[in-house]
């Protein structure tokens, strides 16, 4: 059992954080892993050809995020704000001092008997080498996150929505102790059932970041780097639903228009004008006229991966066919 020392002071300064980083790193642990998932398989079905075929399955994360066990510390940093981009998260890593970089890579080997040829790069270098690794932090996010970052966020949001009103409902304490099966809180200590070793607060930073993430799966996830403030990310409420189709209807074409609903249909995941054009049978042209006016309306947003464009319903549009479909 993992204990952290955790006083009422401690809970006045407990605030809630959606963390990029918390979905990058779990959801590329979940690529590596190479067996089929229950909730998460139609993502990783789009998504795992994109990253080998871009090279990020061999790279830098592929050593740092072994399929189980422990992940560098500095690839969490303590985000600063309630919802920091991925730009402010990779800068932090960017601007890890060596000294921990090394300790959270000696760890690592520990863990997995040794480290690979980037991993010792990194450790000989990181000045250099973490700007290389960043970079391949945002070529991943750019193929694999980026183009569902609405409907995830859209996840993350309604789940500190929920925690938080049961705290104005309930209070902190009833918030701890809900959080997840293996939580317990008795003023003063927070107590995690189930995990062997200790989680010391030391001299970490007083308070505690809660962190929901749709690609943790049902465990819980800690980072304890003093002097930055414990981190504990814990599975999103509504995951399960975060790839449910949500087909187009005669309705909906009546006002859009036949191929622009078909389009925002075949949107369920992230395709480029290429792609659409062959699923639909419109020509690719027609598809990019469509594309510029569902985006113009808020419907679609296009985020760049490498050379490709690829286009992904906004959470707006996914709330119009919802009440189409209703």
């Amino acid at each position: 059992m993992e204990e952290l020392a955790f006083s009422t002071a401690d809970l006045a300064r407990t605030r809630f954080v959606v963390s990029p980083m918390w979905e990058a790193g779990p959801s590329f642990r979940l690529l590596a892993r190479g067996r089929a998932h229950a909730v998460h398989q139609t993502w990783i079905d789009d998504v795992r050809p994109r990253v080998a075929a871009a090279g990020l399955d061999a790279g830098w994360l592929a050593e740092l995020i072994p399929p189980a066990g422990y992940v560098p510390d500095f690839l969490n940093p303590a985000p600063a704000g309630a919802a920091p981009a991925l730009a402010d998260e990779v800068a932090a890593i960017r601007a890890t001092p060596p000294e921990r970089v090394r300790r959270d890579l000696a760890r690592l080997g520990r863990q997995e008997g040794g480290l690979g040829p980037h991993a010792r790069a990194l450790h000989a270098d990181p000045a250099t080498h973490l700007a290389r690794l960043t970079g391949e932090i945002e070529a991943y996010w750019a193929l694999a996150i980026a183009p569902y970052w609405a409907r995830i966020r859209a996840v993350l949001d309604a789940d500190v929505f929920h925690r938080a009103r049961h705290v104005a409902e309930r209070g902190a304490g009833h918030l701890l102790n809900d959080l997840h099966a293996s939580i317990t809180w008795d003023d003063t200590a927070l107590r995690l059932a189930r995990r062997p070793g200790s989680l010391p607060r030391g001299t970490a930073a007083p308070g505690l970041l809660l962190i929901p993430s749709v690609f943790t799966g049902p465990d819980l996830f800690t980072r304890s780097a003093p002097p930055d403030p414990p981190q504990l990310a814990y599975p999103a409420r509504g995951a399960g639903t975060l790839w449910q189709t949500r087909p187009a209807t005669g309705a909906l074409a009546a006002v859009l228009g036949r191929a622009r609903a078909r389009l925002l249909a075949e949107l369920g995941t992230p395709a480029s004008t290429t792609e659409l054009a062959q699923r639909t049978g419109l020509s690719a042209p027609g598809v990019s006229q469509h594309l510029t006016a569902l985006r113009d309306a808020g419907l679609v947003s296009a985020h760049r991966a490498g050379r490709r464009v690829l286009y992904a319903r906004t959470s707006a549009a996914d709330a119009v066919l919802d009440a189409a479909v209703g």
